[in-house]
């Protein structure tokens, strides 16, 4: 089986939801990779370094600049001609150009899996992750979208894959670009931390949100993370969210502080290694899979945990 792998990038360097995404499509077969962007050839050669590469499609064209999933799913469904599955990461890209892909080669996407169990068996989650399902597909090509943080990163050196150049339609004049707006931080990113502090609606307002977990993110050289309910409550930006409708997310150690463990946050972390929960509700469902657990004031543990650090 071959399988063409979306190369999530900014068009300077690949992102690290690509190298999960590859070692998910090396259980499957032959793995091939695309990328497509503007001037985006250094993406390309970073891309043949990647271990278990075989072959590197080049797109170059402003049309694909900006992954515009208009643009870009006609020229995967082109490729998709010279192979059996395409997976792209489960990220707010991969999301958009999968379900365009699936459409147009008429065939059902398998969406978020957690494992490969055969050529067209996998498992993905349902009910928030509270259940897993088996599926089968009996499509004769496969759209797969894959949980990045089920799966371990394939090594970025080692590979030496030949980079072929590829065009697609361009421009298909259904959407174009306007602008975007990127947040900038100094603390490490979400998906790819390896400690997470995050904060919930206890913190109370956006000041005491900034004064409580900001200080120990700080410490720990941590990312800084949400619930929904802070999110909507505007104590923080909506890329801070972490949860079902938010970022999935599995550092090394999640801190949890004033999150009472709703199912849908639970479904954006229960895969990190360690959990440590800070809330004054001995009931809260958070404990349910902490592993460690301060029924405790987040208003006097939190500033002494920092203060010790």
């Amino acid at each position: 089986m071959k399988t063409l792998v979306w190369v999530e990038h900014d068009n300077a360097a690949v992102k690290d939801a690509t190298l999960s995404t590859v070692t998910a499509a090396a259980k499957l077969g032959e793995v091939h990779l695309i990328v497509a962007g503007a001037g985006c050839a250094a993406v390309a050669d970073e891309a043949a370094k990647i271990a278990g590469v075989a072959k590197v499609h080049l797109a170059e064209d402003p049309a694909y600049e900006h992954g515009l999933a208009e643009n870009v799913a006609p020229l995967i469904v082109e490729l998709m001609g010279h192979h059996d599955a395409f997976l792209a990461p489960a990220t707010t890209t991969g999301k958009n150009i999968a379900p365009r892909v699936a459409a147009l080669l008429d065939v059902m996407q398998v969406s978020d899996i957690l494992s490969v169990e055969g050529e067209k068996t996998f498992t993905r989650p349902i009910y928030a992750g509270n259940a897993i399902a088996t599926v089968e597909s009996t499509d004769a090509k496969l759209v797969i979208t894959v949980r990045g943080t089920a799966f371990d990163k394939a090594a970025a050196e080692g590979g030496s894959a030949s980079v072929e150049a590829v065009s697609g339609k361009g421009d298909a004049g259904l959407s174009s670009f306007v602008g975007q707006e990127i947040a900038t931080s100094e603390r490490p990113e979400l998906t790819s931390a390896k400690v997470i502090v995050s904060g919930g609606r206890a913190l109370k307002d956006a000041d005491t949100f900034e004064a409580t977990i900001l200080p120990l993110a700080d410490k720990l050289g941590a990312a800084v993370g949400a619930s929904r309910a802070a999110v909507d409550a505007g104590y923080v930006p909506n890329d801070y969210q972490v949860g079902q409708t938010g970022k999935i997310v599995a550092p090394e150690v999640y801190i949890a502080v004033g999150i009472s463990g709703a199912i849908q946050h639970l479904a954006g972390m229960k895969d990190s290694k360690t959990i440590i929960a800070i809330n004054k509700d001995e009931d809260a469902p958070i404990f349910q899979v902490a592993d460690i657990g301060l029924v405790a004031d987040l208003y006097d543990a939190v500033p002494e945990l920092t203060g010790k650090l």
